[in-house]
């Protein structure tokens, strides 16, 4: 299958000379959900609004479900939903109003069915008569998801959408992410919740300084690089290290109390039974034993400080 969006060799160099992407390219499938993560100032946002037009390329090419986004700028367009990070409405006008004069935009024929059921969805419906500068911040969140869905799109920009909303508006909101994804709305997110992420996305993209570091599956990601830290918990605190456990590397953590050891899972050998078999040897007595593995989080973190 084609991917939706294709992205290839893409750079842009603002005037003053500030290169805000560098060589980027992807592909994105139909259906699926990618999250991209990057600090401030990597390339996520000037990424998607050369994608949606807003931006123009300084170098490469995009094409929108098999169409250039330059030559066939008008239907590269109408494919896409965009969601901005800024909360910009128009204060005096009506929600229904609103949401169908965005649907028109479009060249689409009305369809009050389609745009209720989507207010319902986005617990809009109450207040389709109420004037936009009368809602909430949460609320004008949702309008603007309700806009960019208003016309159809087979492709949904998420631009950090849950930035200062409350818990239960990003549950909601996830929620109608994941019953588009299985209508086959292809869905492009950034965010700064890492674990959002690692919840709800197909793969993870890292973007720093304007370089796509790397796009994979998420489980694959965290396969490759994830690790896990095996903390055993001892009866008595130990002042130091002991010699026999030092071909480890072990971390004295827990005022001497706990044993950390980090050590890759996907190795046929980890070593593990070795080690507690040798801390047993010195005549430690073991109280507890536990493992965690490596968060998205900590894999993103490691990443672009590894690679910035």
């Amino acid at each position: 299958m084609p991917p939706i969006v294709s992205i290839s060799n893409l750079s842009k160099t603002y005037a003053g000379g500030y290169q805000a992407l560098k060589d980027v390219s992807l592909d994105i499938q139909p259906g699926e959900i990618l999250a991209l993560l990057g600090p401030n100032g990597a390339g996520k946002t000037t990424l998607i609004s050369i994608i949606c037009g807003i931006v123009n390329a300084s170098a490469g090419t995009v094409s929108v479900d098999g169409h250039d986004i330059v030559e066939d700028y008008r239907f590269t367009r109408s494919r896409i939903g965009l969601v901005p990070q800024e909360l910009s409405l128009g204060a005096f006008e009506k929600l229904w109003n609103s949401l169908c004069f965005s649907r028109g935009l479009f060249g689409k024929a009305p369809n009050p069915a389609y745009l209720e059921q989507l207010l319902k969805d986005l617990s809009l419906w109450e207040k389709r008569d109420s004037a936009l500068m009368a809602l909430s911040g949460g609320m004008k969140r949702r309008v603007l998801i309700a806009k960019a869905l208003s016309h159809e799109p087979a492709v949904l920009f998420l631009d950090e959408p849950t930035a200062g909303v409350d818990v239960e508006l990003r549950k909601d909101m996830w929620a109608l992410v994941r019953r588009l994804r299985a209508s086959g709305v292809t869905i492009i997110l950034t965010t700064h919740y890492i674990e959002e992420a690692e919840a709800i996305a197909d793969r993870v993209g890292v973007i720093d300084q304007g370089k796509l570091l790397l796009v994979d599956e998420k489980e694959a990601l965290m396969h490759k690089l994830g690790k896990r830290e095996l903390v055993v918990e001892l009866e008595g605190a130990l002042p130091e290290m002991p010699e026999t456990l030092s071909p480890w590397s072990l971390d004295l953590k827990g005022e001497g109390r706990q044993l950390v050891y980090t050590y890759d899972p996907h190795k046929a050998h980890t070593g593990v039974h070795e080690l507690l078999q040798a801390i047993r040897d010195a005549g430690l007595v073991i109280k507890d034993v536990n493992t965690t593995k490596t968060s998205l989080e900590e894999i993103f973190v490691n990443l672009v400080s590894i690679k910035s």
